[in-house]
């Protein structure tokens, strides 16, 4: 069944219909039950006074938003312009040194927020993996940088390493990990780089220019080294051409400009959105109170798993953009944010960090799994990259378990493939027809989605609540409950099939257009 089979419109207007209207029910049942709960005794310390003009207390149970967008709002703008305005004069003065100045800026901001012991700290694990890179054997410098990674992550020797960091304040323990776990990535991704192409003559010098990028540093994404390097020295890529860096800024494609100053402005946008929403719906606080929750109507309950999991990509797409805005000022392509969890359905594309994912994909599961086809090969690689991801997140058992399913359900999409492959199911789709086989790859595709909210839930949440969503959805509302939710999710499931065959067509159209005639 091809992507572009298309469905009659009245049938899709209908999924469309019924869709909104479930969300919309959903959401009642939310605002309803945030204005309930606003002056529970237990939600005091996670519900409080919002925006005066608004009224209504406020959710601030992730402390991250908060801290990002309170008391370290002017901190991080400050950072960020720093680095713009000196970018900027920079290249009008002196382009040839843009990226020392890019390496310098960094050095200094990491220096001033968490010391200079810290840097030296960082260094060493720089200097270690680049030792290790001199000796060209990739298997010693993913080793070496997986045991690096391990320092971090698992006592004693992270606590031993956060006593390099000087002084205490709120976001301390965030930057230390992050800062920390990203600067291991990258060199890491520097030593593989080197082991790969050994006719490219990389120094020390190349590592921290790449290392201390500001805007990657603390929080990601990840560009793999490769990609870095071109872009930010302007490499010529052609085979023959000298590596050279660029003397003059480069020019940008007509449009570019306009479509950052666009991204910062939706970045805003979204901010404040997500504040107002938050005046609204309680939805991080509401799981924390189980006995609370599990008085909610079915729908509500199952809207709330889902706007976990959507502001989880929220706030993964509000920091990522406003990093790739800086990183776009700077001529650089970087990694896009995540998929929207609305529109995933396939294990296989679900991740809320693509950086890391393009990390993994190209130095783990792409070179072990080959074209993801073979079961066993597959079922290797797929848990050399969680195992790899579980020590980048922290070994602890929610992070052992969400692997676990994460990594069992990839594996289950290709088992289920191979099966449908094989008759008598190959012979039974090849007599249906191209919108009756779409129909039932998306019945397939809606339980593939709350099998992925059920395993993201998690870790996100909680264990606890990913048990009371699970009983009340499965166990106590079968059958009603459950094949609604399910033909809910098919009705959107179908949508979102509609918007890949849309864009589907609309690059082959591109395509079309840019042949030689």
């Amino acid at each position: 069944m091809g992507i572009k089979t298309a469905l009659p419109a009245a049938e899709l207007g209908f999924y469309s219909l019924v869709l909104s209207g479930a969300l919309a029910y959903a959401g009642r049942g939310l605002l309803e039950a945030s204005q309930d709960g606003a002056h529970r005794k237990a939600f005091r310390e996670s519900v409080r006074p919002g925006w005066e003009y608004i009224g209504r207390k406020m959710d601030v149970a992730d402390f991250e938003w908060v801290m990002w967008f309170t008391s370290f709002r002017n901190i991080i703008i400050f950072a960020l312009s720093g680095h713009v305005l000196f970018a900027k004069l920079c290249t009008m003065v002196a382009p040839q040194l843009r990226s020392w100045m890019y390496a310098v800026y960094g050095v200094l901001a990491v220096v001033g927020t968490m010391g200079p012991w810290y840097l030296l700290l960082l260094l060493g694990h720089c200097v270690g993996l680049y030792v290790a890179s001199l000796l060209g054997q990739p298997w010693l410098c993913l080793g070496f940088g997986l045991a690096s990674l391990a320092s971090f992550k698992m006592d004693p020797l992270i606590s031993w390493q956060s006593g390099f960091v000087t002084g205490t304040f709120d976001l301390q323990d965030v930057l230390f990990h992050g800062g920390s776990g990203f600067t291991v990535l990258r060199c890491t991704s520097f030593a593989l780089e080197c082991c790969a192409h050994p006719d490219r003559r990389y120094s020390l010098a190349d590592l921290l220019k790449y290392n201390f990028y500001l805007p990657f540093f603390f929080f990601g994404p990840i560009m793999t080294f490769d990609r870095f390097h071109a872009q930010a020295l302007r490499i010529p890529q052609t085979l023959g051409m000298p590596l050279q860096v660029s003397q003059v800024e480069p020019v940008r494609p007509e449009g570019e400009l306009w479509h950052i100053r666009a991204q910062a402005g939706l970045s805003v946008v979204t901010v404040m959105a997500v504040d107002i929403f938050f005046h609204f719906f309680y939805i991080l606080t509401i799981p924390s109170d189980l006995k609370f929750a599990s008085r909610l109507p079915d729908s509500a309950l199952a809207g709330l798993a889902y706007s976990n999991l959507v502001y989880d990509w929220v706030k993964a797409a509000v920091l990522f953009g406003v990093v790739n805005t800086v990183a776009r000022l700077d001529h650089l392509d970087p990694p896009q944010p995540p998929k929207c969890i609305t529109v995933l359905y396939v294990f296989g594309e679900t991740h809320f960090d693509r950086g890391i994912n393009d990390w993994l994909c190209k130095y783990v599961y792409n070179h072990i799994g080959g074209d993801h086809s073979a079961v066993i090969p597959e079922l290797a690689a797929s848990v050399a990259t969680f195992a790899i991801t579980t020590l980048w997140l922290g070994p602890c058992n929610i992070v052992y378990l969400w692997s676990l399913l994460n990594c069992f359900g990839l594996n289950f999409e290709l088992w289920v493939q191979k099966l449908a492959e094989r008759e008598p199911l190959a012979q039974i789709e090849a007599r249906l027809s191209e919108q009756m086989t779409r129909r039932v790859r998306a019945l397939f595709g809606a339980i593939n989605f709350w099998a992925i909210i059920m395993y993201n839930l998690v870790s996100l949440n909680s264990l606890e609540f990913t048990e009371l969503v699970a009983q009340r959805l499965l166990l106590t509302g079968f059958p009603q409950t459950t094949l609604a939710i399910l033909f809910v999710t098919y009705c959107g499931v179908q949508l979102v099939k509609e918007r890949e065959r849309t864009l589907a067509l609309e690059k082959e159209q591109r395509q079309d257009k840019e042949k030689p005639e």
